[in-house]
């Protein structure tokens, strides 16, 4: 919610090290269940108003589920992806609004 995200286009190496294909996201940190532990207590809505994101949740906990600190930082991923002759970057794109069901 709180993390930028890429569009990325593969590399002539992606076929001969991951037959064609590159990741998807970055993965997470830690469980939803433990993000649910991590998060009580927290204004969870003015922690993302202080990144530039408007969020709106059905539930306190679908929310935390998803903090950013819930998950690997895609740009290091990417990186490394790119870096390997695996995938390029074509864009960024940083979150401005979330709705969470």
């Amino acid at each position: 919610m709180g993390r930028s995200s890429f569009l990325l286009t593969g590399l002539p190496g992606a076929m001969n090290e991951t037959f064609g294909s590159t990741c998807h996201g970055a993965g997470r940190t830690a469980s939803r269940g433990e993000m649910n532990r991590r998060m009580a207590g927290h204004d969870l809505d003015a922690e993302l108003r202080a990144m530039g994101v408007t969020v709106r949740g059905k539930t306190r906990s679908s929310l935390a589920e998803e903090m950013p600190s819930a998950y690997k930082d895609a740009g290091v991923v990417t990186e490394v992806m790119e870096r390997a002759g695996i995938s390029k970057r074509i864009a960024k794109f940083v979150p401005f609004a979330v709705i969470k069901g």
